[in-house]
């Protein structure tokens, strides 16, 4: 399918709609112990994910297009090795996390979220990382910004025993063709649910 980067404004709509939808969410946790659709994580365990990531987003930008990310995707490794090693580099960085409430967490995490959105206007064109001769802008990179928030926003829904779903997928869906380009593309089908299955997820997951 063809690689078409949404649209700025949109994509940057649809970033903000995740953010806030995270906060919404994590005001309705009273316990957050309980689990997600994130493997063995609970729900304190993804707010320290997302406060984590979102630190990360700004170091990735500081040191574009030679940051620590670029460098990883530089090696033009398998998908599979690629999500094996961030998937370790994000347990590594969750296992030092200070420790804070999971409300501490989000807060933290929107507070850096917000002010990596606003950063992104001036550096939009610029070099950010290339993956087999696809080379993203830091625009383009902010695809899956927006798509790992409402990624996450969906994963405490359903913990919460809730649902999200994006006001545009539509919006959701070209952003994970820009954003990431080592993974295959989402289905056929309804946007939103064929975005969730390309990431692993099964849209009827609910908790025990």
């Amino acid at each position: 399918m063809e690689r078409t980067p949404p649209d700025r404004r949109d994509l940057l709509g649809a970033c903000r709609e995740g953010v806030i939808a995270i906060c919404e969410l994590a005001a309705h946790f009273s316990d957050w112990s309980v689990p997600t659709p994130c493997r063995e994580w609970e729900a304190i365990d993804l707010a320290g994910h997302l406060r984590c990531v979102a630190e990360n987003f700004h170091e990735y930008l500081n040191d574009a297009p030679n940051s620590r990310l670029s460098r990883l995707f530089a090696q033009d490794a398998p998908a599979a090795l690629l999500v094996r090693q961030l998937s370790r580099q994000n347990a590594a960085e969750l296992a030092v996390l200070p420790p804070a409430t999971g409300r501490e967490h989000i807060v933290a995490f929107a507070v850096s979220a917000e002010a990596y959105s606003d950063r992104l206007l001036d550096v939009w064109d610029e070099p950010y990382l290339s993956y087999r001769g696809t080379k993203l802008t830091a625009g383009d990179y902010a695809a899956a910004v927006c798509v790992e928030w409402h990624l996450h926003a969906w994963d405490l829904a359903r913990a919460l025993d809730k649902d999200h779903r994006p006001s545009r997928p539509d919006v959701i869906a070209a952003a994970w063709r820009t954003g990431v380009p080592h993974l295959p593309a989402p289905g056929r089908g309804d946007e939103w649910e064929a975005v969730l299955r390309a990431s692993g997820r099964s849209p009827d997951w609910h908790p025990e």
